[in-house]
């Protein structure tokens, strides 16, 4: 049941004077793909090379939001679009605390990210699919889950027994079958910069 008796307090250090001080605007990097796709590797070099910019980020890792945030949740459809929505307004915190935040989850169901999307103005949540194939990262599967998964021992589990709704019009696609990690960084950085969320092109 939802509290009523509470109020919404404005800060006077507002998402604006955050930015101006940062030299960038805050943003959400929504990495979305398969296990194995290179989500979480990709948002941490790209973060690592935002901060190498001086940049203000801060990467919200599926495996680490399970160990805290959502450490109640199991895996079935509801917990997974619980789990995304309890991301999805994390993020939209750092949003306003003028911090460029990268989240890095399979987030299979198109209508939890487009859930996502519509916390935030239009043109401040970034959707970044990390493509590739999933018998590509099966090969990847430094955790053995495919393998589990096929042997009937991990139940709903995305591109084996659960589905994975590929994103319809993301604002980037990243082939990380085909991209060395680099490339794949320049892509984000220079899809940042045209858009005039940072200052500096890849």
């Amino acid at each position: 049941m939802s509290a009523t008796n509470i109020v919404w307090h404005k800060a006077s250090v507002t998402r604006m004077r955050r930015e101006e001080l940062n030299q960038h605007k805050s943003i959400i990097l929504w990495f979305t793909g398969l296990s194995g796709a290179g989500k979480s590797t990709l948002a941490h070099a790209v973060e690592e090379r935002l901060f190498q910019m001086g940049c203000r980020t801060f990467v919200l890792d599926g495996d680490n939001i399970r160990h805290g945030l959502c450490a109640d949740l199991g895996f079935s459809e509801e917990a997974r679009t619980e789990n995304i929505r309890r991301v999805g307004q994390a993020a939209k915190l750092f949003l306003e605390a003028g911090i460029m935040v990268l989240t890095a989850f399979i987030s299979p169901f198109r209508n939890d990210r487009q859930r996502v999307r519509s916390l935030v103005p239009h043109g401040e949540f970034i959707e970044i699919y990390c493509r590739c194939p999933l018998d590509v990262c099966e090969t990847r599967d430094v955790k053995g889950l495919y393998k589990r998964a096929r042997a009937g021992e991990i139940k709903e589990f995305t591109g084996i027994s659960s589905p994975y709704e590929e994103p319809i019009a993301p604002e980037l696609m990243v082939d990380t079958e085909q991209l060395t990690i680099e490339q794949s960084v320049d892509a984000v950085i220079n899809l940042l910069f045209g858009r005039g969320i940072i200052k500096t092109a890849a």
